[in-house]
């Protein structure tokens, strides 16, 4: 074979893998169309207890780690602030709206060590699992950058009653 032939052979595979890998996230922004983050602000009023700077890493169903959804402004990795309020959470991704997460919405708080394309020391992740919308329980992982996952999941599980999470001391 021809230096051309192997290049248009290559060129040709490269294409078609973009394509592939395009029509399957277009199936899965068709896929997850119906979920919405819950947008908005912290209610006037709410005080802040504590603020994280974190890496975002993913949304996926609850319980399955490795199942990204492709909801509304939490479709793709991205630093972010996390406020953690008497109300409730509120994640502030670079360049999104935010996304405010009421006390009563989250349903459980723990730490991980995989979601989607990371894998970290064991419990460098923190898992906060909240509910949709629609009642779909979904799995939001962060990533804190200048302290320990403990530190995110334990000022989470400070605001929600003792029967919400098991991972309250």
């Amino acid at each position: 074979m021809t230096r051309e032939g192997a290049l248009a052979v290559i060129v040709v595979v490269a294409v078609a893998l973009l394509a592939l890998l395009a029509w399957a996230w277009w199936r899965r922004t068709r896929r997850d169309a119906d979920l919405a983050a819950p947008v908005g602000e912290i209610p006037a009023g709410a005080a802040t207890l504590s603020e994280f700077p974190t890496l975002y890493v993913a949304t996926t169903r609850h319980g399955e780690p490795l199942e990204r959804l492709a909801i509304g402004g939490l479709g793709f990795r991205s630093r972010s602030d996390v406020t953690v309020t008497d109300a409730g959470v509120a994640l502030d991704l670079t360049g999104k709206p935010r996304v405010f997460l009421a006390a009563d919405r989250i349903q459980d708080v723990g730490q991980a060590t995989v979601a989607i394309d990371r894998v970290v020391e064991p419990e460098g992740l923190v898992r906060l699992a909240w509910r949709l919308d629609d009642g779909t329980v979904v799995d939001s992982y962060l990533r804190p950058q200048d302290a320990s996952a403990r530190a995110l999941a334990d000022a989470v599980a400070g605001i929600l009653p003792p029967t919400q999470t098991g991972t309250r001391p």
